[in-house]
């Protein structure tokens, strides 16, 4: 715990010290002359990008509409796993019952009280 005492009083030193150093140029740099403005720089302009060009379609005589692509081939059917005998678990134990009745705490009586003479 102490160690992070120190840690956090060496940061807020840290951040007081250079808030002083950012005050003071803060302040050099107000008393500075006025600066002539900076020359323009010239601008240069880019060229136009290039068209895309046309993909070129497929002429197949036998399709309905030029352009368009052949069917995709059907894919051939998959093969069917054999079938796996499946395992039959023992019947799970029953659980004992528990009890949603609270039994009573017997209170001890208070001692006799002392007979007075």
């Amino acid at each position: 715990m102490a160690s992070f005492n120190c840690f956090a009083l060496a940061f807020v030193m840290a951040l007081s010290f250079a808030s002083t150093d950012v005050g003071l140029a803060a302040r050099h740099l107000l008393q500075l002359p006025q600066l002539p403005p900076m020359p323009t720089l010239p601008t240069t302009t880019l060229p136009p990008l290039p068209s895309i060009p046309n993909l070129p379609q497929p002429s197949i005589p036998a399709l309905p509409r030029p352009g368009a692509l052949p069917p995709l081939p059907t894919m051939p059917g998959l093969p069917t796993l054999p079938s796996v005998p499946r395992a039959t678990l023992p019947p799970l134990p029953s659980m004992p019952s528990i009890p949603t009745a609270i039994p009573s705490i017997p209170f001890l009586s208070p001692p006799p009280s002392p007979s007075t003479p």
